[in-house]
C-alpha cells in the first residue's frame, strides 16, 4: 500500500470536515508510527490517522473494545472519543483518542525495574481475563510457538548473531515442545514491544497502539517480560502475575526470542534506510535478546 502524505493542514481540514469544535486546537506531529500515525490534539486528544495499514480493521478493533476495556485497566490507554470517516479530502479512516503522557520506551529508559515489574504484572492480570465469544481472533499471531516456525525461521536466519544462534535455538525448541494454553481464550494486547509502551519517572506509565488486540494466549504478552522489563525483574514479575504455569513461561520466553530478533531487524533495516525500519530497535531487540537467553 502507497504511503499517503498526512500534514497538520490535512487534519485540521478533516477536524474542520466532521469535528469543528475541535479544529481550533493546536495540531503537532507525533514522531514515529507506521500503520498508523499519530498527531497531537491540543493537550489531552491525539488523532490516529490510517496511513500504511491496507484495511481500517485495526483501528476499528480500537474503537470497538477500548471503551470496553479501559475502565478496568490500572494503565492509562487510549480511549476513541470522535469517529472520522473516509471522505473525499481523505480515504481512510481516523480517530480522535485520549493522548497518553509519556514517552515511548524506544526513546527512553526504564530505571525503576521493581516497579515497572510489578505495574506491568498488574496491567496484565487485569487484562488477561476471558474474552467474549464476539472478540476478534488473531490471524497473524496468538497461536502456538509451534505454528509460528515460518516466522522465527525468517527472523533467525535475518539476524541471529553467530555466537548466540544454538542457544537461541533452543529456547525456541523448548516453547515449541510447551504444552498449548489449556484456558479459555484471554484479552491479549498482542504487540507489547519498546514503541507501544510509555514510561514516565523511569517506570512503566502507560500502554498504546491495540490494533492487534485479540482473544487468546496470554504468552503472547507474557513474553514483554524480557522484551519491555530491564534485566533481573521478570522473576518479579511473573511472580506479581501469578497465572503463568510452566508451560506459560516456556511458550513466552520462546516468544520473546523471536520478538526480540524481530526488533533487532527492524533496527537493521533502519540502519539501511530501507521503508519501516526502526534504527533504534535494534538495540533494544538485542538487550532484550541478552535477557532471554539469561532467563532474567
Amino acid at each position: 500500500m502507497t504511503e499517503m502524505k498526512i500534514t497538520a493542514d490535512l487534519v485540521r481540514d478533516l477536524l474542520q470536515e466532521q469535528h469543528p469544535d475541535l479544529a481550533g486546537l493546536a495540531v503537532r506531529e507525533v514522531a514515529g508510527g507506521w500503520g498508523n500515525q499519530m498527531w497531537r490534539l491540543g493537550d489531552d486528544l491525539a488523532v490516529r490517522m490510517q496511513r500504511m495499514d491496507p484495511t481500517p480493521e485495526l483501528q476499528l478493533k480500537e474503537r470497538r473494545w477500548l471503551p470496553v476495556l479501559a475502565p478496568r485497566l490500572p494503565l492509562p490507554v487510549p480511549i476513541p472519543v470522535r469517529f472520522g470517516e473516509p471522505s473525499e479530502r481523505f480515504p481512510k479512516h481516523w480517530t480522535v483518542m485520549t493522548w497518553v503522557p509519556g514517552e515511548p520506551l524506544d526513546h527512553d529508559s526504564i530505571s525503576r525495574g521493581t516497579h515497572a515489574a510489578d505495574t506491568l504484572a498488574s496491567f496484565l492480570r487485569a487484562l488477561h481475563v476471558e474474552a467474549p465469544d464476539e472478540a476478534p481472533i488473531a490471524t497473524d499471531r496468538g497461536a502456538h510457538p509451534k505454528n509460528c516456525t515460518d516466522g522465527f525461521e525468517h527472523f533467525f536466519r535475518a539476524v541471529a548473531p553467530d555466537d548466540l544462534a544454538a542457544d537461541v535455538r533452543d529456547v525456541w525448541d523448548d516453547a515449541v515442545a510447551a504444552p498449548a494454553w489449556e484456558g479459555p481464550p484471554v484479552w491479549v494486547h498482542g504487540d507489547l514491544h519498546p514503541a507501544n509502551v510509555v514510561v514516565s519517572d523511569g517506570t512503566l506509565t502507560g500502554v498504546i497502539d491495540f490494533g492487534d488486540l485479540f482473544a487468546g494466549d496470554p504468552a503472547w504478552d507474557l513474553a514483554a517480560a524480557w522484551v519491555l522489563l530491564p534485566e533481573g525483574t521478570a522473576a518479579r514479575f511473573f511472580d506479581g502475575y501469578a497465572h503463568a504455569d510452566e508451560a506459560a513461561i516456556r511458550r513466552a520466553r520462546g516468544l520473546a526470542a523471536m520478538k526480540s530478533l524481530f526488533l533487532m531487524l527492524m533496527g537493521r533495516n533502519g540502519d539501511r534506510g530501507l521503508p519501516g525500519g526502526k534504527p533504534n530497535w535494534g538495540p533494544a531487540g538485542r538487550a532484550a535478546l541478552d535477557r532471554v537467553l539469561k532467563g532474567v
